[in-house]
């Protein structure tokens, strides 16, 4: 058993083509073009940013995000961007994840988010999915203004919980998010809820599953 489960939070605990789903209807036929866009954006641009040493909030990046989504696919209807917007603090969480957190939490175990989003996201997303009560803390990399990969971002989940690395199982759906954080010592677990091909062969994940149903066993214990 691990001290501490941490969280990815956009595309592990929340889904972060909700929005676009909530407003198919506005957008058009492409709506999901869009999405996948948006969405690729908005991680490129934490990466450029950061490679820059010029820090933007991650809600900036996301307006930025949708603003290129937009013109990219020329078919989108740019009246559902305000509806976007808003619909992106409340997104929601995938089906099994009040049950894994609190199956956690009831085994002992401390749980957190560690998120490039910003405070405010990430606040207003645990609160409206009702996930408050089941973390115990939640990490934004507005306290350093530096984006995943650095090391320090993951830093800051050692120095929160006050643990070793090696004492941490870190969850996230994205494989670079997963490869940076077995570099830098933590358990890993690669939620593959898209089906991706693997990558970065040198660092695998410590555990594959489809979705985190997986994390409890049978007896109702972490794994």
């Amino acid at each position: 058993m691990y001290s501490a489960y941490v969280f990815d939070a956009y595309g592990t605990l929340f889904d972060v083509h909700a929005a676009v789903r909530a407003h198919a209807d506005k957008i058009g036929p492409d709506h999901a073009q869009l999405s996948e866009i948006w969405r690729q954006k908005q991680l490129e641009y934490s990466w450029t940013r950061t490679l820059m040493d010029r820090y933007v909030d991650f809600w900036d990046l996301t307006e930025q995000a949708l603003d290129y989504a937009f013109s990219k696919v020329a078919s989108a209807n740019q009246d559902a961007r305000k509806d976007l917007l808003e619909a992106y603090w409340t997104l929601d969480c995938f089906a099994e994840v009040p049950t894994v957190l609190k199956a956690l939490k009831d085994s002992g175990v401390r749980t957190g988010i560690l998120s490039n989003g910003s405070t405010g996201m990430l606040e207003a997303a645990v609160k409206s999915a009702g996930l408050e009560p089941l973390i115990d803390d939640v990490i934004s990399v507005d306290r350093i203004n530096r984006f995943k990969a650095v090391p320090a971002v993951y830093q800051m989940v050692v120095d929160d919980f006050r643990i070793y690395p090696d004492a941490v199982s870190f969850q996230s759906s994205n494989r670079w998010d997963i490869a940076a954080a077995k570099a830098f010592g933590f358990r890993t677990v690669w939620c593959n809820r898209g089906g991706q091909p693997d990558e970065y062969s040198d660092l695998p994940p410590d555990l594959l599953l489809a979705d985190l149903n997986g994390l409890i066993g049978s007896d109702g214990n972490p794994v």
